[in-house]
């Protein structure tokens, strides 16, 4: 089956964090959605619904199909501008506390899918959100959910979908038409995933820790992809290992692991990267946010770096052009259900962006939010990020620190946002007066960082006015 033009070089980069391995205890699920230069995706929330009659739910993209239950909760999520080739809802926190991130797109190798071919009206990455989060109240029911459908109507691709609430992250992925399995990340390690299948031994006996597709041992054995009596590794019986891999994936896992467990020597092209690490310090939303803004700083790989020009371009970078959102679901323990979650969303290029934290419990977004269409416009927050990174790429060498100034003043302002937030949250009984509270805040975040964003672009555009190449210098006394 073939895919829409515009969604052909989706990729993205996914991290995601147990909670004994972040700095205040928080589960963090996070990634970038990678697509096209110029698409804009836009905010909503999602009200809580109740039904009398069972909604059918029918994919602009593949054709799946499914009733959905008479109840749906409340849940943001990050749409594309316009549903023509389906909704890609792609991420969101519902009212229950789950986030859901889909998908990390993957590939499996063409020997697994001759014996369990991709469905062509299969469920995919379009409406797994859709169809999936306003539906479950933990973590491990989304996956649960997820499984089902995937093994019950088949998939049109391989793909990765994270999971997480208070308590546990989940990492599931899709090997097959019908055949999946999920791991529970550790609660005191991390995880980079980078369009590969990347979960390795699964350990059948431990379902708290793994859960898979009815059958897929058999399924295995079956067919001779796996040899009896031997660790059942899905990484290597469903996945790929080829020379795509040692340029396009692997390099970015290599580069996240060496953020965050920098006391481990690896090479950028091994294979045998580990699924799950322990990092060498407690892990901040910051350093989730630097991964998913990288470009192999500090290494000759950096493509606007120092490096030769083949070093430049070896391998492809974690930040690029095409991201057209990143997202930092943040899960924070010891709160209510309603102040707990919070959707950081960066619009455009992560790496020339800032994350913006929405709270889950708020009940509507800023109308630049919910606007942006292919073409530019003032009034599409995506637009507003999109034009400050333009401008910082026509004269990188020269901007680069400002922007670095904005983006770090930026965080400043958005940490202190939610501190008074919460605080005011706190002091709050009434529900509407919380949703209220929520709202504001969320709000007064959006404009916070619009503001020192548009002034940074203001600053741009004059200190660009005197670098035209028609400038021409002559005796300053003619």
């Amino acid at each position: 089956m073939s895919e829409p033009l515009y969604r052909q070089l989706t990729a993205c980069t996914s991290v995601l964090v147990g909670k004994k391995a972040t700095a205040d205890g928080s589960t963090l699920i996070a990634r970038n959605e990678d697509s096209q230069a110029a698409w804009p995706k836009h905010l909503t929330i999602h009200p809580h619904q109740k039904l009398t009659t069972a909604p059918h739910f029918v994919s602009k993209d593949t054709g799946f199909s499914i009733d959905l239950p008479l109840e749906a909760a409340k849940y943001t999520a990050t749409p594309e501008w316009t549903d023509e080739y389906g909704l890609f809802e792609e991420d969101g926190i519902n009212e229950y506390g789950v986030a859901m991130s889909g998908t990390e797109s993957a590939y499996s190798n063409s020997r697994v899918l001759g014996f369990d071919p991709y469905i062509d009206n299969g469920i995919a990455e379009e409406s797994m959100i859709t169809v999936v989060l306003p539906y479950v109240k933990t973590a491990r029911e989304g996956v649960a959910r997820l499984g089902a459908i995937v093994s019950e109507y088949g998939t049109t691709e391989s793909n990765g979908i994270l999971f997480s609430d208070v308590d546990e992250v989940w990492y599931l992925e899709i090997g097959s038409g019908h055949h999946w399995v999920a791991q529970r990340i550790p609660d005191d390690s991390y995880a980079v995933v980078a369009n590969q299948l990347a979960i390795q031994e699964v350990q059948f006996d431990q379902p708290d820790w793994f859960m898979t597709s009815d059958g897929i041992q058999d399924f295995v054995r079956d067919n001779h992809l796996w040899q009896a009596d031997t660790p059942f590794n899905f990484r290597d019986i469903f996945g790929t290992k080829d020379q795509s891999d040692l340029v396009y994936n692997t390099p970015r896992v290599w580069y996240g692991q060496k953020l965050l467990t920098p006391s481990v020597a690896q090479q950028p092209q091994d294979f045998n990267l580990p699924f799950l690490r322990q990092a060498d310090a407690p892990i901040q939303v910051e350093d989730v946010a630097r991964i998913l803004g990288s470009h192999y700083e500090g290494t000759v790989y950096d493509p606007i770096g120092h490096g030769t020009p083949q070093e430049k371009h070896a391998f492809r970078p974690i930040s690029l052009a095409k991201t057209q959102e990143s997202h930092i679901l943040q899960m924070r323990p010891n709160l209510p259900v309603d102040v707990s979650g919070l959707h950081w969303l960066s619009m455009g290029v992560t790496a020339q962006s800032v994350y913006v934290p929405f709270y889950a419990g708020a009940d509507d977004v800023p109308v630049n939010y919910q606007k942006g269409t292919k073409d530019y416009s003032q009034d599409s927050i995506y637009w507003t990020y999109k034009l400050a990174g333009i401008l910082v790429d026509a004269h990188y060498a020269k901007f680069a620190k400002d922007l670095e100034q904005t983006q770090k003043h930026i965080n400043s302002l958005m940490v202190q946002n939610i501190v008074t937030t919460d605080q005011a949250v706190a002091a709050e009984t009434d529900a509407v007066q919380r949703t209220m509270l929520m709202t504001k805040g969320s709000a007064k975040a959006a404009q916070l960082a619009q503001h020192e964003m548009e002034r940074l672009t203001a600053k741009l555009i004059t200190d660009s006015a005197n670098l035209s190449p028609l400038n021409f210098t002559t005796d300053s006394n003619l």
